[in-house]
């Protein structure tokens, strides 16, 4: 090749899109069914000190759907307290049947 001649490159086939995201979905919404309010408090929990460590750390806009991280730990936290709500309603219908 001469020194001015530009360079052939090789353009890699275009991958067809993966939506994985939709398989995390799906598996989510599988152990929020099988362990009810009890999985949701996991999730939002682990949620939780995600964000709330990610924003202590200096991370002030997240590419979660509410951007600020002080919406995103709004919601976690409300999602835990419900969790937590509904977990105590469930144990509490489980002791009544016994």
């Amino acid at each position: 090749m001469s020194a001015g001649a530009p360079e052939a490159t090789l353009a890699a086939p275009p991958q067809p899109y993966d939506p994985l995201r939709l398989c995390v979905f799906a598996t989510i919404a599988l152990l929020g069914w099988l362990a009810g309010p009890f999985a949701l408090v996991v999730f939002a929990g682990l949620g939780f000190s995600g964000y709330w460590h990610a924003r202590r750390a200096g991370l002030t806009r997240s590419k979660c759907f509410l951007r600020d991280t002080r919406l995103v730990l709004s919601y976690l936290g409300a999602l835990l307290v419900a969790g937590a709500a509904g977990a105590v309603l469930q144990v509490q219908g489980w002791l009544d049947v016994l």
